[in-house]
């Protein structure tokens, strides 16, 4: 049974120094059947693309009912299984509708056997976020961003998976 889980308490995210801390709290959790799904407004998803504790990390816009976004998943979830957890981080930002998350998304995750980090980013003000992710982005999807520390990529396209593992190295 699809259940929604308040989440009372911001979790602490510190770097390795312990200097910087950066407080994130999903307002609404998920969960169901094995699979857990926090949501996120903009808000509390941006920290997201700016942690700078060493990892490299790719970061996925897509959505369920998007052919070429469901076309390129395999290839993130091989990169999450092939590079270390303490060296790359794929996190897959799902943009599908919270209404439909029970009957599409949840199902579609359990199909699939996604095991990379998913979020749900549920923020209707698309015209204020999208150019905060990138200047660039026009908000089309698939769209990915590979980032460490402060160098980053922004990719409005699908990729194969050679495409994407190159890409990858350009950061590591």
């Amino acid at each position: 049974m699809q259940k929604w889980i308040y989440i009372g308490l911001a979790i602490l995210l510190v770097n390795c120094k312990g200097e910087q801390k950066v407080a994130i709290e999903a307002s609404n959790v998920f969960s169901g059947k094995g699979v857990e799904i926090p949501v996120y407004d903009f808000k509390n998803f941006e920290y997201l693309l700016s942690i700078n504790d060493g990892k490299t990390r790719i970061i996925n816009f897509w959505a369920t009912w998007c052919k070429p976004c469901v076309a390129e998943l395999p290839y993130f979830e091989l990169i999450d299984s092939r590079y270390p957890d303490n060296e790359v981080e794929v996190i897959l930002v799902s943009l599908d509708l919270p209404d439909q998350v029970e009957s599409k998304l949840i199902p579609f995750v359990r199909k699939q056997r996604i095991q990379s980090k998913i979020v749900l980013l549920d923020d209707p003000d698309a015209n204020s976020w999208i150019p905060k992710v990138n200047e660039n982005w026009s908000g089309s999807i698939p769209a990915t961003i590979i980032y460490k520390g402060n160098t980053s990529n922004f990719y409005e396209r699908s990729f194969t998976y050679d495409e994407l593992e190159r890409e990858l190295k350009k950061m590591l």
